[in-house]
């Protein structure tokens, strides 16, 4: 069964030390992507690593914790104007209605949108329906069940 969900809720990123974090669900977006800069990959040993830092010191959720991992790759998407560019794209994990969904999320430069993460199409196929008058209905289930 298919679960609801609005334009916009909040949602945990367990992972990158996210809670309740700000999301734009957008069904126009293939790929979900995150707010991020510091952008670098690292040449470790025989390995390459990426670092970067979530947010920027103008969000209120900023702690200034760099996150390196291992195991991401380059992709090319359509920005929010069209354009397609290349992006560093990492898997986690996302909390919405209590429950773990794995994702993908590009690391992407937000910092003139509203919402620091933005959720799209291959998170949202076979497991949600998008009712666009409503809002926060995982964030409002997590606060009752607390």
């Amino acid at each position: 069964m298919k679960i609801i969900i609005g334009k916009i809720d909040r949602a945990d990123f367990p992972d990158l030390h996210l809670t309740d974090i700000d999301l734009k669900v957008d069904t126009g977006a293939y790929t979900s992507s995150i707010h991020c800069h510091q952008i670098k990959e690292l040449q470790v040993g025989t390995e390459k690593h990426l670092k970067f830092t979530l947010l920027d010191p103008s969000h209120p959720d900023y702690n200034e914790k760099e996150f390196t991992v291992k195991k991401f790759k380059r992709k090319r998407v359509k920005n929010s104007f069209g354009k397609s560019e290349t992006r560093f794209v990492i898997e986690t994990i996302i909390i919405l209605f209590n429950k773990e969904f794995p994702i993908e999320l590009s690391l992407s430069e937000r910092s003139e949108m509203k919402y620091p993460i933005l959720i799209g199409r291959k998170l949202l196929n076979g497991k949600f329906i998008v009712d666009t008058s409503k809002r926060n209905i995982s964030f409002k289930l997590k606060q009752k069940q607390q």
